[in-house]
């Protein structure tokens, strides 16, 4: 147990080891390398000084020796029992002679007077098998510097007591101290090491503020990061040069920031989009379904009623039962009471029909089915408009105004515009109190100028002097089945209510299908007008008569109301 715990602590260990890396920041690891790096270059360029500025000086003192020695050869009477001139020899170097058994000596060269002790000659350099004049060193006797020595056969003479003179063959020692030289090795290593240290702390300092200078752009992007996560979309890494590895991160990471945002935008919006379509569709199925149930509900009332009375009674039988049975057991209905069940029953079928049938067409709008494709007179198709809504409601004001402008040519399905017109001005109609004037202009224009779409474009304006809305009701005025408040509903003259609310998305749906966009100006109690802009037809652009029209006999003839149904009838006015 105690090997295996010893053995899962050093693994820990070592995995520590390993992950130190990962752990470190890049700040640090880029320190610490050019701090590597200019430490071994350091003490490379020290060991290679040290050894240069030492082999240099070794020469010197080798230069030295040799001079020394060949000095000493010519020193009279040297070795020969006379005068010693090497007792006048600095004590940095030294002159000696060992005998055949390797003994100093004494009375010749310096050893007596050296201040320090000698070197330390080895036995084989001491006989007479010596260096034969090859450079050594050799340490000192006792301590002190080494010696850089020429070992080399010398003769000499011994005087005796008698005073006689025995030759004698040893080995002639030549050197210099190494103290000089180790001291000035010893002075350049402290200096090269005191120099690398502080060279090295320059370089740390110098390093880390220029790596932290560059790394800044990197320390913005992890903060644009952060933020990012936070759910700031909208930032961005702060640009930099494009030529630099930074710049180009930065422009990259920027341009899918910006793929990121509008992929993330676009998500949202579908995500809302899906759930408004989805909410949408419930209400939609709600109301259709509400709507089918009224007259569906109606219709079910009096076949029950009809069912629950007995039929239709001939008025003999009806008698003749009153007459038997009591006259409260008569029961059936009358000729007039079934046309009256029959007439609200086909009443009720009608109005099922024509939601049926708004139904089917949106459907066909929402699959994009193509619609017709022709040119189309928009002013011709407003005028029949207007006149049919003058004899719908005569006790109405209804106006139709043109304004002069390139001849009112749309390229689009002649009967759908016609649908167009006629639910803006049954629009009109249904939700303004009585004798609310109704106003039909035709106009030429630009197809949507606040969207930045200035394409040629024919425009058809009803406006009415109703109660108007509020931008609530406004905003939602297009959608199916949506309806005002109660103020802008009223009932007509046949008796229904003001409408299912189809007929608005309707025309939206079919001006959109046709190139077209729609829109309302109302405020509270200042009415309301709506809008549609289609794209003119290339053949009306720049017609040459279009800027005549309004001084033509017979258009003029024919805004006095002389004209037939589908010219300028009617109290159309320019």
């Amino acid at each position: 147990m105690t090997a295996q715990g010893g053995s899962s602590r050093a693994a820990r260990r070592w995995q520590a080891v390993r992950q130190l890396p990962s752990r470190t920041s890049l700040r640090a690891k880029l320190v610490t390398a050019v701090l590597a790096l200019v430490a071994v270059a350091l003490a490379v360029m020290g060991f290679v000084a040290v050894a240069v500025f030492g082999g240099y000086l070794q020469d010197q003192v080798d230069a030295q020796v040799r001079n020394l020695d060949a000095s000493v050869q010519h020193w009279p009477g040297a070795f020969s029992g006379g005068a010693h001139p090497a007792i006048f020899l600095p004590n940095t170097d030294v002159v000696e002679v060992f005998d055949a058994n390797g003994q100093l000596v004494p009375g010749i060269g310096n050893s007596d007077n050296l201040s320090s002790s000698g070197p330390a000659v080895p036995a084989s350099d001491a006989g007479p098998n010596g260096t034969s004049g090859q450079l050594v060193t050799v340490s000192a006797l006792s301590g002190g510097a080494d010696w850089r020595i020429i070992t080399r056969p010398q003769q000499y003479n011994i005087i005796e007591a008698d005073g006689s003179i025995v030759p004698e063959t040893g080995t002639l020692v030549v050197g210099i101290s190494l103290g000089n030289l180790n001291q000035n090795m010893a002075y350049l290593t402290r200096l090269a090491i005191t120099v690398s240290v502080f060279v090295l702390i320059v370089v740390a300092m110098i390093g880390f503020a220029v790596v932290r200078s560059n790394l800044r752009a990197l320390d913005e992007i992890e903060a644009t990061a952060g933020e990012i996560a936070d759910g700031h979309l909208n930032r961005r890494v702060p640009e930099r040069d494009p030529r630099t590895e930074i710049g180009r991160l930065g422009r990259s990471l920027n341009a899918m920031l910006s793929q990121i945002e509008a992929a993330f935008h676009a998500r949202e919006e579908s995500e809302a989009a899906a759930h408004q379509s989805e909410e949408r569709m419930r209400r939609f199925i709600a109301d259709a379904s509400h709507e089918l149930r009224t007259p569906l509900t109606a219709i079910r009332g009096f076949a029950e009623y009809y069912r629950q009375r007995g039929g239709l009674v001939r008025r003999w039988d009806r008698d003749q039962q009153a007459e038997t049975a009591g006259a409260d057991a008569a029961t059936g209905l009358t000729p007039d009471d079934l046309d009256r069940i029959m007439q609200r029953v086909e009443k009720e079928a009608a109005r099922m029909g024509v939601l049926v049938e708004d139904l089917l067409l949106l459907a066909r709008l929402d699959q994009q089915r193509p619609l017709a494709r022709q040119s189309v007179d928009l002013l011709v198709l407003a005028a029949d408009a207007v006149h049919d809504a003058r004899l719908l409601a005569p006790a109405r004001t209804i106006e139709l105004s043109v304004q002069p402008g390139a001849a009112f040519l749309v390229v689009g399905d002649e009967a759908r515009l016609r649908q167009v017109i006629g639910n803006l001005i049954s629009n009109a109609l249904t939700h303004t109190p009585d004798g609310t004037p109704i106003e039909v202009s035709v106009s030429s224009g630009t197809l949507d100028p606040q969207a930045g779409d200035h394409t040629p474009a024919v425009i058809l304006d009803v406006t009415d002097h109703g109660p108007g809305m509020t931008p609530e009701q406004a905003h939602r005025v297009f959608e199916r089945f949506y309806r005002a408040d109660k103020a802008r509903t009223r009932t007509t003259g046949g008796g229904t209510t003001g409408g299912t609310g189809l007929g608005l998305a309707i025309v939206r749906a079919l001006v959109a299908a046709q190139g077209g966009v729609t829109s309302v100006r109302t405020a509270e109690g200042q009415g309301a007008t709506f809008r549609i802009a289609l794209p003119l037809a290339p053949e009306a652009l720049g017609h040459p008569d279009d800027a005549d029209q309004a001084d033509d006999p017979e258009l003029d003839d024919e805004v006095d109301g002389t004209g037939a149904a589908g010219e300028l009838p009617h109290g159309a006015r320019r």
